[in-house]
């Protein structure tokens, strides 16, 4: 009997263990009690994360999101939710293509790759250029024949020319602001780049000193590029595009007033429409604002200080936006904001008529609570996106101790 039983007791440890292992992770789905909205874990791996909020993380299908894990680069099937690694080592992730179902990231800090999303089959792409001392891709073009990037000239005791590759951080810095300044003020020599992926070859598109960043192609114009100038936001003139052999440089929004900041610029799906976060001065009125490449039409999106975001994001067909929301130390030093929020846009008629050169078509976000994100340190910024579909909004949270990536239905739970 004693043997019956010590048997019977190695059979059950595994189950028992694996038990005690899924009592660790998080639930896998919930209805959220404060909003009505049904919540999915996406992820099992501790530590992953969706990608960034302007970085393309769905296929050229809509049917795969790309995210990150300790391991590597994955993709998982928005319907089945399978998982397969595509990527692993000291690897980064770009985009995933527009036209086809690569997914680009680059390797060891010394080429770009693509891995299609569902042979997993990688190739090499092209070698990062010998420009400066540092230099890196950021996005692929719509028609998936460009990438672009910028370089620096790193001096003084900054550069260490044996410096290992940086791990990917998913958390903000305790010390960004002072950061943000010090980077600003080295005035470091930095440029543009492009490269032929057919050829792999470069060519330097822009220079200058200004700190350049969130380099981001349009796309459905394969020769139109997106960039800022980092920094703190009331010392830049942060937007601007240009086009792929270097003309055209164009500053998207001008400063009216002391105090005005703009930011988190990203692309509609359009190709045509740049949104980002505007403030109107830093941290006391705020909007979502619009851009049209083509037309140079302007719309703001106003939201009360609650509602403001980290980062907005806006549905393929641009009549949806979502929000990641913030807490008391963001800017806008919200008292209620640490939620995912929905967004219904409602433009104010323009009941006289009248439209000079300049005016801005202003308007208001309805907006919804989606997520409560008390339980959330939003050092870790949730990065929001809408799937292909509409239905569900993506973002990352650590509400449950480690970092996964989570969605919540646009549609109420019955």
């Amino acid at each position: 009997m004693h043997t019956r039983i010590a048997a019977a007791m190695v059979f059950c440890l595994p189950l028992l263990l694996e038990g005690q292992d899924a009592a660790k992770q998080p639930p896998k789905t919930w209805i959220d009690p404060d909003t009505g909205h049904r919540v999915v874990r996406l992820t099992d791996e501790p530590g992953s994360a969706s990608l960034y909020f302007n970085q393309n993380g769905y296929t050229a299908d809509g049917k795969k999101l790309v995210y990150t894990t300790p391991a590597g680069i994955s993709v998982l099937d928005l319907e089945t939710h399978v998982t397969k690694l595509l990527a692993s080592g000291r690897v980064r992730p770009i985009v995933a293509g527009f036209q086809t179902q690569s997914v680009y990231y680059i390797k060891d800090n010394a080429a770009v790759w693509a891995a299609d999303a569902d042979t997993g089959v990688a190739r090499e792409v092209a070698a990062l250029p010998k420009l400066g001392t540092t230099a890196s891709i950021a996005t692929v073009n719509a028609d998936e024949t460009l990438l672009a990037g910028a370089y620096t000239n790193l001096k003084g005791p900054d550069y260490n020319p044996n410096r290992p590759q940086t791990p990917q951080q998913l958390d903000q810095p305790v010390n960004k602001s002072q950061m943000m300044e010090d980077r600003l003020a080295a005035h470091y020599p930095m440029g543009l780049f492009v490269i032929d992926i057919k050829t792999g070859q470069s060519r330097v598109i822009h220079t200058g000193t200004d700190w350049l960043g969130h380099i981001q192609f349009s796309p459905t114009d394969p020769t139109l590029l997106m960039f800022c100038h980092e920094g703190p936001w009331h010392k830049v003139d942060r937007i601007w595009t240009i086009r792929t052999d270097g003309a055209h440089l164009t500053r998207i929004h001008t400063r009216t007033m002391t105090m005005e900041i703009f930011g988190h610029e990203f692309w509609g799906a359009d190709g045509k429409t740049i949104w980002y976060d505007l403030q109107t001065p830093r941290g006391e009125v705020f909007w979502l604002a619009g851009y049209n490449v083509e037309t140079g039409a302007r719309t703001w999106y106003h939201l009360n200080r609650d509602e403001w975001s980290i980062h907005f994001n806006v549905t393929r067909d641009g009549t949806l936006f979502c929000g990641d929301g913030g807490d008391t130390g963001q800017v806008a030093r919200a008292g209620n904001g640490r939620w995912i929020y929905l967004f219904r846009p409602e433009r104010f008629p323009n009941r006289d008529g009248i439209r000079l050169p300049g005016f801005v078509d202003a308007g208001v976000f309805h907006s919804e609570r989606l997520v409560n994100m008390s339980k959330h340190d939003y050092r870790l910024e949730p990065n929001v996106s809408f799937t292909p579909d509409r239905k569900w909004v993506v973002f990352r949270s650590n509400m449950f101790g480690p970092a996964y990536v989570f969605a919540v239905e646009v549609a109420k739970a019955n």
